[in-house]
């Protein structure tokens, strides 16, 4: 359910939900296809046909999952040390296959880092892959609001519905950093945790 709604943001306003989403967005761009309001009269072929793969995925995992779903679960018992390697060959053979070149895999390798650094620094992946996608879109069309204004930012707020998304945006910037003082005045509040005597002697 989870997987299926997320993709009616991005092809009614063109806008990803989550990682997964913004990768979608992106095969489309690769492809030269813009999602958004437009899309079902641009490429209704390509838009009916997601829907009816829709149908068609929930047919099938009904069917495979419900009888099969003890022998998928079965994938746990696999001994972290022979899944985790072989999660990285089959990654490394896929990358390798795009363009033959092993600098592809080098790369895969680097940013592989980046993400469990980035994991380890409790960093989330969806901001930053949104941005990656969202950015060069954000820039392009910005840059044409700035032509049609003639290098005018009241642009942005003279319409409702740009001032409108502007306000809910400075709101919910407003609220986080509220909500982020006001944890760390928490936990300078409650202090260090204080270990009983008896505790501490016996260990």
């Amino acid at each position: 359910a989870a997987a299926r709604t997320s993709f009616i943001p991005l092809m009614s306003i063109g806008i990803p939900e989550n990682p997964v989403m913004a990768l979608m967005l992106a095969a489309f761009v690769i492809k030269g296809i813009q999602p958004g309001p437009n899309m079902i009269a641009s490429h209704p072929d390509l838009f009916w046909g997601l829907v009816a793969s829709m149908w068609v995925g929930n047919c099938f995992l009904l069917a495979l999952n419900v009888p099969l779903v003890r022998y998928w679960l079965s994938v746990f018992k696999i001994p972290y040390a022979v899944l985790f390697p072989s999660i990285l060959f089959f990654c490394c053979i896929g990358t390798y296959s795009v363009n033959n070149s092993l600098d592809d895999i080098f790369i895969t390798a680097v940013f592989g880092c980046l993400g469990y650094a980035f994991m380890r620094l409790e960093l989330d992946a969806a901001p930053l892959m949104l941005g990656f996608i969202l950015g060069p879109m954000l820039e392009e069309n910005f840059r044409r609001a700035m032509l049609i204004s003639r290098g005018s930012f009241g642009v942005f707020v003279n319409r409702p519905i740009s001032a409108t998304l502007l306000g809910l945006i400075g709101v919910f910037v407003v609220w986080q950093l509220v909500a982020f003082v006001r944890s760390i005045q928490k936990a300078r509040r409650a202090g260090p945790a204080v270990v009983p005597a008896s505790e501490a002697h016996g260990a």
